[in-house]
């Protein structure tokens, strides 16, 4: 699961940003698909281990050779280690449920992400939302529970799990959007690989030596080892694309456009593993993405009225 982020913009050229967001919505399923072939024979820590390991070590000699600064201050490092162990968890999260749910259910559940973004930005933050967005909200909530309820017949609590990746991703933004106006986002790409290394290399040593199967340690085969690169290479290119993406045309444009990994997902389910949501969570996925796509368009336009009523510069 991927959200917008805001970046210092380049002259717009928005079909190569389109193009380029296109690129992820196909890219960030694959990487999952590849996540729920390898999830019944490596274990979860291991996965989520070699998917940043793959990132760090493919970031960080694209910031060494292009020059992005790096330095964090103190704080910036404070966020930066929480915003990675959010993402970890969320990672992980999102693995573990592609075990059980098909793969374009469990995207579309976490795509009730933005809502949660709304709700906190509501409530945490005071920002002021009106009630249409609330009633979008509402509307994207009751399409997510419609996708949830044939998986939670089949499969229990874990069907649950997509929401948490949705939570922890919508705190995971806010803490981005801290750390933003001071840190390259590729660079702090570039760090959260380094630093989700220390932190589960001595998690998986001791729970391999504990014995906690999600924790332990296997000799992948061959072809795992090229699955599990391509995970890493697969996650690491579309947060890449939907990076630069942002620097060629407006948020405005490309947020909506991030909902096309549905339908992504849905062709990659059935191609793979002939999965299909069921007709109840087709008309859920429909609820959700036209809810969603509404709230994006309507944070858009009050974005912009903010922006028109604003005094000038002096």
């Amino acid at each position: 699961m991927h959200h917008l982020t805001h970046l210092k913009m380049t002259p717009d050229k928005p079909v190569l940003g389109i193009l380029l967001m296109l690129g992820f919505c196909v890219l960030a399923p694959l990487g999952d698909a590849l996540a729920k072939l390898l999830g019944t024979t490596i274990p979860l820590g291991q996965l989520v281990l070699i998917r940043f390991a793959v990132q760090a070590v493919l970031l960080i000699p694209l910031v060494a050779f292009a020059g992005i600064p790096w330095r964090l201050s103190p704080r910036a490092w404070r966020l930066a280690v929480i915003r990675t162990v959010l993402h970890i968890l969320g990672i992980g999260s999102m693995f573990t449920s592609l075990m059980f749910l098909p793969l374009a259910d469990a995207i579309a559940i976490a795509f009730v992400m933005p809502f949660f973004m709304l709700l906190l930005g509501h409530f945490v933050l005071n920002e002021e939302v009106g009630p249409h967005r609330m009633a979008a909200c509402g509307i994207g909530f009751v399409g997510t529970l419609l996708v949830i309820q044939p998986n939670f017949l089949s499969v229990g609590w874990v069907a649950l799990l997509p929401v948490s990746v949705a939570i922890i991703f919508a705190l995971f933004m806010l803490t981005t959007r801290q750390i933003a106006r001071e840190a390259d986002p590729i660079a702090l790409q570039a760090v959260s690989g380094v630093i989700a290394l220390v932190i589960l290399a001595p998690a998986l040593v001791l729970g391999h030596m504990l014995a906690l199967k999600p924790l332990t340690l296997i000799q992948p085969t061959v072809w795992e080892w090229q699955m599990l690169a391509g995970i890493g290479i697969l996650g690491t290119a579309a947060h890449l694309l939907m990076t630069w993406s942002l620097r060629f045309a407006p948020s405005a444009t490309l947020a909506p456009m991030q909902y096309l990994e549905i339908p992504v997902a849905t062709a990659v389910g059935f191609w793979l593993f002939s999965d299909l949501p069921d007709n109840l969570a087709a008309v859920g996925i429909t609820l959700t993405v036209t809810a969603g796509i509404y709230v994006v368009l309507r944070e858009q336009a009050s974005a912009r009225r903010l922006a028109q009523n604003a005094p000038p510069a002096q």
